[in-house]
């Protein structure tokens, strides 16, 4: 399986199974095109046909790039079969361990977001802070589950996780404690939205946190449509000046700058120019997942201005960069020399698996955009899973579970997408999140073009 695509001045080839990029001239673009279902012959008069007015189009040079053709698909680069499926098959039978929780230290938050799919921080539930001896009995499972596996990672998560600060660092130096004794290493994040943010809060986190992210969706007038606290008030004049503060003492430390972009703000990389303006470099821009009668829903009609907006980040990165000062999208990472094994591009993220969300309770769940729905409570942190049926569908849920994946040129790169958005699209973790999976393709074609323009930068 190919695919092909023509962007920013490229042409580009992708082989699927084989994962290869080419990008090639406009000949060998039109004739890969047509190789595999016409006849060699036909091939040749339809490029003659086309390039008739072009003198350096003759037949030796189309019958050399056949050749061509011919030693990429010896060499398993070009037009390389299916080998993958049967390993998905494989997949319910191996063992997992756990090696990274999602701990929801507050079910409260100190904003009240329009869109949040928390419910403001309380997941359709009871507003909580998580005690101290909960958190600890959750990082003695992760402890107790991880096997052999030396490096964990923990996500401070909520609602708003600042509401319950002490906790957090409580809890991290209890981790710290048990690490040597255990042979394991700790990584944290925090994820915040900034209102809470102090000195100590930057100085404990730029010594403690791997990660931090920062929730800001752009331009004044944009996040404050959406992102207020309980008196309607907006608050981006609170958290701005906090987050570049933040940022700038994270030194080489990670750190992003994570919005959100809705049917308010299709015109979302003015939203990310503003955030790399503030000067901040290491960005995120999700697009909302919400009811589809929600007023800020994205709609059929913004697919086309979302893709060009897409482009239009693509092609400033590629300009910033040149110009010294480029900046990290957090969708258009990616590795084409040395990505995830082929296991991991199969199966995903390991939610419910490999990778669960703990309440304020101790309950178990997935992913955190599970929690709260019964019929995904897995156990809890001192009986373990107990739910083995949703842990054997999650270890199914995968790219080959997905008939409508089965002929989608983007499948060993998303894996078959987020399991918690098909749920919620479709009532099943094993559906497909149509809109979302459109999105996913072009953030993908655009980061590989710009893969390509960076290594004809080097040569």
């Amino acid at each position: 399986m190919i695919h092909q695509y023509k962007l920013n001045g490229y042409n580009i080839v992708l082989d699927i199974n084989s994962g290869s990029v080419h990008s090639v001239d406009e000949v060998a673009y039109d004739i890969i095109g047509m190789y595999e279902n016409t006849d060699k012959e036909e091939i040749i008069t339809k490029i003659l046909d086309k390039y008739s007015g072009d003198a350096s189009v003759t037949r030796e040079d189309i019958l050399d790039c056949m050749d061509d053709i011919e030693e990429l698909k010896a060499q398993g680069k070009l037009f390389a079969t299916e080998t993958y499926a049967d390993k998905a098959i494989d997949l319910k039978k191996r063992n997992t361990v756990v090696k990274a929780l999602c701990l929801h230290v507050a079910h409260t938050c100190n904003l009240n977001c329009s869109y949040c799919f928390a419910g403001q921080g309380k997941y359709k539930g009871d507003r909580a802070l998580m005690p101290f001896e909960v958190g600890r009995d959750a990082l003695d499972f992760l402890i107790a589950h991880s096997g052999t596996r030396r490096n964990l990672e923990v996500d401070f998560f909520g609602g708003e996780p600042l509401m319950n600060w002490d906790v957090v660092k409580r809890l991290v130096a209890y981790a710290r404690s048990r690490e040597e004794e255990t042979g394991k290493k700790f990584r944290f994040t925090l994820t915040t939205n900034g209102i809470s943010i102090d000195d100590d809060v930057i100085e404990f986190s730029n010594k403690e946190m791997d990660n931090v992210v920062l929730s800001l969706d752009g331009r004044k007038e944009v996040h404050d449509h959406l992102r207020k606290d309980y008196k309607g008030e907006g608050s981006y004049d609170r958290i701005v000046e906090k987050f570049q503060k933040f940022a700038k003492a994270r030194g080489d430390k990670s750190y992003y700058i994570r919005g959100t972009f809705t049917h308010n703000n299709v015109d979302f990389t003015e939203d990310i120019f503003h955030m790399y303006d503030l000067g901040f470099r290491e960005i995120s821009m999700e697009p909302v997942v919400c009811s589809l009668d929600d007023p800020y829903a994205l709609t059929k009609e913004d697919l086309p201005k979302l893709f060009e907006q897409y482009e239009i980040l693509a092609k400033e990165m590629l300009k910033k960069e040149k110009e010294g000062d480029g900046f990290t999208f957090y969708h258009y990472m990616i590795d084409l020399t040395h990505g995830p094994c082929i296991y991991k591009r199969i199966s995903g993220c390991g939610s419910g698996t490999e990778y669960m969300a703990v309440t304020p309770w101790g309950d178990l769940y997935p992913c955190h955009q599970f929690v709260n729905d019964k019929k995904y409570l897995l156990g809890n942190v001192w009986d373990g899973v107990v739910n083995a049926e949703v842990t054997d569908e999650f270890k199914l849920c995968n790219v080959y579970a997905r008939k409508e994946c089965k002929d989608c040129w983007a499948k060993l790169y998303c894996s078959g997408g987020c399991a918690a958005n098909a749920y919620h699209a479709t009532g099943s973790i094993t559906g497909v999140y149509e809109y979302g999976c459109e999105l996913f393709k072009k953030r993908m074609e655009c980061a590989i073009m710009m893969q390509v323009a960076k290594n004809d930068l080097e040569v």
